[in-house]
């Protein structure tokens, strides 16, 4: 079985067949789930951008911290001792150390942090930055300045510590691939408050000793060890960077590992990953194959990284067991719960000053319309508004009846015989009766005829009747 299906067998998501269903409370499930984010995860590390920042009364700080596809809520306490609390900000990307836990509460899953560290923005980073800047608007890392090194070097200068690890790393490189280069080797420490100084001293020293000699040095070889990023700032510092630019030798950069970009390696002609690979160019030409070497070196690296691994896995282990048994979590929940109920008290007392506003802006408004003043000029605007339907009620009528009358007449006038024979027909009638004459057989002769016309009559006498067949 899993590790995520035992987890789930015993926080009862998969019951067994037969058994009855486990029916929780809000608060016990939240504290089994918070039981099951804290065993499953514990301390972690998070990388993201600050958003929503809240700095309480208390001196606790909210936040949450996103990247493009989600967001976690964070809780720094005002007990923990986490440098740079007071540096970020809205927007600050960061890297934040905590343990994963869920506010029970609110049944809210959040990262309670331990350690604050401003991603790539540290107060030494910073002083880098402002150096490099500087040192790179002067041109001293300029390309053009940068000067090729020698195919075959005979005699190298070595500023370094003779006790270091990187000594040791040159000499074994440079002995294997090319034990006739004669290396000469100046002294000086390459850590703390006075390494840049001599460091500088040293390569002015080489320079100034290879003008003096018959065969004078190809080359100078600046390198340390790995370290931490304080422990290798002394190669941050403006007085070595000036020193390696104004060395009339081609000047080799090779402090740290490949990940450590140093001052030094800007300004310098050639810079080198590590110690060992500063060897390994500097006899490139001699030596051409590195194979070996290069198998060997990166072994040598896996082996070191794969120990400290498992020592660093080992302490964070020890490190979460002792946070999660630490009464100051309980302290801390408790902090949390308080400053959430004084966001709520503070959010209740705005929204009753909402309301009572509210109420009386309508009371106001019911007693300015029930004024006596208000209610006659409504009375007065309806009166007047009836006044004006009364006088133009007749016209509307009178108009309505003139129409209806001006439509009867036309339809009249339709039907009219007048309109008839105003086309050009025309009546006849008998003269005697009255009687229209329809048809042409049923004149007489000597029968005496009237005809009417749309204007006037004409009397006719039949004298014959012609037959229409």
């Amino acid at each position: 079985m899993s590790r995520e299906q035992q987890s789930l067998w015993d926080f009862g998501g998969l019951p067994k067949q037969g058994e009855a269903r486990k029916v929780y409370g809000v608060a016990e499930l939240n504290r089994k789930a918070k039981g099951l984010l804290e065993n499953q995860l514990g301390t972690v590390w998070v990388e993201g951008q600050i958003t929503g920042l809240r700095r309480q009364s208390s001196g606790h700080i909210y936040f949450g911290i996103k990247d493009e596809k989600g967001q976690l809520g964070c809780a720094l306490f005002r007990g923990t001792d986490a440098e740079n609390r007071s540096l970020i900000e809205d927007g600050t990307q960061v890297l934040l150390q905590g343990d994963v836990t869920l506010f029970e509460a609110r049944g809210q899953y959040q990262l309670i942090v331990r350690k604050v560290e401003l991603q790539g923005r540290g107060e030494l980073q910073v002083k880098f930055e402002k150096l490099k800047r500087k040192l790179e608007a002067e041109g001293l890392f300029a390309p053009g300045r940068k000067r090729t090194l020698p195919g075959f070097p005979a005699r190298i200068g070595l500023v370094t510590s003779p006790t270091g690890a990187a000594i040791r790393d040159v000499l074994h490189v440079v002995l294997r691939r090319n034990p006739s280069l004669q290396i000469v080797l100046e002294p000086c420490r390459v850590q703390g408050a006075t390494a840049a100084a001599e460091m500088a001293k040293a390569v002015h020293r080489l320079n100034q000793w290879s003008t003096r000699q018959s065969e004078p040095l190809d080359l100078i070889l600046l390198t340390r060890g790995g370290g931490s990023l304080e422990d290798l700032w002394a190669f941050n510092e403006e007085v070595l960077a000036r020193a390696v630019h104004e060395s009339a030798l081609p000047v080799v950069s090779a402090v740290g590992h490949e990940i450590d970009i140093l001052i030094t390696d800007f300004v310098a002609d050639v810079r080198a990953a590590t110690p060992s690979v500063a060897g390994e160019l500097i006899t490139e030409d001699v030596f051409a194959s590195r194979a070996d070497l290069a198998s060997a070196a990166a072994h040598l690296r896996r082996l070191a990284k794969r120990g400290v691994e498992s020592v660093r896995r080992e302490l964070s282990s020890l490190s979460h067991r002792l946070g999660r048994a630490h009464p100051r979590r309980a302290l801390d929940d408790s902090f949390q719960r308080l400053d959430n109920q004084i966001d709520d008290m503070n959010r209740l007392v705005k929204q009753g000053v909402v309301d009572r506003r509210d109420r009386l802006r309508l009371a106001r408004q019911r007693l300015v319309s029930l004024r006596p003043t208000a209610l006659l000029a409504r009375r007065r605007e309806q009166l007047g508004w009836l006044q004006r339907r009364l006088a133009e009620a007749p016209r509307r009528a009178l108009g309505e009846c003139v129409a209806s009358l001006e439509q009867a007449t036309s339809r009249l006038d339709l039907l009219s015989p007048k309109s008839v024979l105003a086309r050009g027909y025309s009546i006849t009638r008998d003269a005697g009766t009255g009687v229209v004459l329809k048809d042409a057989k049923n004149a007489k002769p000597g029968q005496a005829l009237r005809t009417h016309l749309h204007a006037g009559e004409i009397s006719s006498t039949v004298n014959g009747r012609k037959s229409s067949d």
